[in-house]
């Protein structure tokens, strides 16, 4: 097991059920598009002409500390003054509970963008806040957690990635904990591309990403950035409080093919952090 492995949080599951939601909305439906908001494959159309393409990573002269000076798209990964991710501590502001989850099974389809596993995910589930509704496209993960709870990583994290009708970014992250093995994600992991680019359309497999979600829906919020080039801003962040577990074998697998690929925690920079506890 990675020794830099750290975890404060202990993990709870929930399993099951087609809808986790506050409320009876009607989901999104519409055109399938893949989509790769906070990853995008290694070489990522970077030139202000979209002629040339720009090489970026985790690790070197590619890695965080050089993103923005990679191609001037790149800017605000380096000038960018809301960036993700953050540490959460407890310097918060309490917020009454606005989020719903209305997630149905799709159809396993899994790609190594050579960042990241990246499940794409079948139009009808979505994201309810704010009065809006964000339709979830994909989740991918990332070793070790990058999101901090006071100062401390866990040992990954879960992204799950949704976009409105007006292309306004929202993502929930989720906290995942070694302890127990998570069925849920196992055929994710049963079916895992080990190749950079490689993508896979896993006949008669579904997943429900309700069942991917801790049963406290408590969850921080905050504005950022996705925490990959082209570190975008004005991304909705909702990072859930309380982890899930997966066995420590599930986070080696993971580990194997991308060891580091965690941007660090970004200043704060004056914003404002969000603590909503759930209605139970």
């Amino acid at each position: 097991m990675n020794s830099m492995r750290r975890s404060a949080l202990t993990a709870g599951a929930v399993t099951g059920g087609d809808v986790v939601s506050a409320c009876n909305v009607a989901p999104i439906r519409g055109e399938r598009t893949k989509t790769a908001f906070t990853e995008t494959p290694q070489a990522t159309p970077g030139g202000e002409d979209g002629t040339h393409a720009v090489t970026w990573g985790y690790t070197g002269d590619i890695g965080p500390a050089h993103w923005g000076d990679l191609s001037p798209a790149f800017t605000a990964c380096k000038l960018g003054v809301s960036q993700s991710p953050i540490d959460l501590t407890s310097d918060t502001e309490a917020k009454p509970h606005d989020l719903a989850f209305r997630y149905a099974s799709a159809p396993l389809e899994i790609t190594n963008n050579g960042h990241t596993i990246q499940v794409d995910y079948a139009p009808g589930s979505a994201l309810l806040s704010g009065g809006r509704q964000f339709a979830l496209v994909q989740f991918h993960f990332h070793h070790l957690s990058e999101h901090t709870v006071d100062g401390q990583a866990t040992d990954m994290e879960l992204h799950l990635v949704h976009r409105d009708t007006a292309d306004n970014l929202a993502v929930v992250g989720v906290f995942l904990a070694a302890g127990q093995q998570n069925e849920a994600l196992q055929p994710v992991w049963a079916h895992m591309p080990a190749a950079a680019g490689e993508e896979l359309q896993v006949q008669g497999v579904t997943i429900n990403a309700a069942d991917l979600l801790p049963a406290d829906l408590a969850y921080y919020s905050y504005m950022g950035s996705l925490t990959t080039p082209p570190c975008s801003e004005d991304v909705r962040w909702f990072v859930l409080s309380s982890p899930v577990e997966v066995s420590p074998e599930q986070i080696d697998r993971f580990a194997a093919l991308y060891p580091d690929n965690a941007r660090p925690t970004q200043p704060l920079n004056g914003r404002t952090l969000f603590l909503s506890q759930a209605d139970n």
